[in-house]
């Protein structure tokens, strides 16, 4: 699978100011912390519901995102790669996963943040390779269920696709 964004959900309640991730994105940057070549911070927490802090790397990006109202670190992978399958998902949540723990430990977030680690959503950013289509679904089905029911240490209790067609095909899981 190429292209794959995961989004793990933060706990409830949400930092008062989620713009603290502004320096600590700056700080990945100057310490090289991730693989990669990472660009730049943008900083979109104007927008509501939008894309809140997000650090821009060559590979992928990551952010404080606070799309659809509910903040969550998102990993957004852009250049292909050789995996395929539940393997593509898999070293995709690893970096989200690492992401949201590194995130957790910084100071700007002491105690304020914390991200579930029972629920999380798979969204596929091509509409050209996966449409948001029941045909999609049923060919991504087996490697979905199979990423999810591993990452969330058994089958999930709710999966839930985004149904509307002019949407990026998207895949929310919680257990």
């Amino acid at each position: 699978m190429q292209h794959v964004n995961i989004k793990l959900f933060a706990e409830q309640p949400y930092p008062k100011r989620i713009a603290g991730a502004i320096p600590v994105f700056h700080r990945w940057i100057q310490q090289r912390s991730l693989p990669g070549v990472l660009i730049d911070v943008a900083d979109y927490t104007h927008v509501p519901d939008g894309p809140g802090v997000l650090l821009v790397g060559h590979e992928f990006d990551v952010a404080l995102d606070e799309a659809q109202g509910r903040l969550g670190v998102l990993y957004n992978r852009k250049l292909p790669t050789d995996e395929i399958g539940v393997e593509s998902l898999r070293s995709a949540y690893h970096f989200a996963l690492s992401a949201a723990e590194r995130l957790e430990s910084e100071p700007e977030f002491a105690g304020e943040l914390r991200f579930h680690r029972d629920r999380l959503q798979v969204t596929l950013n091509d509409r050209l390779l996966y449409p948001n289509t029941a045909e999609s679904a049923a060919a991504l089905e087996a490697d979905l269920k199979a990423f999810f029911t591993e990452t969330l240490g058994g089958e999930p209790t709710s999966l839930e696709r985004n149904p509307d067609p002019r949407a990026r095909f998207s895949v929310t899981a919680i257990k």
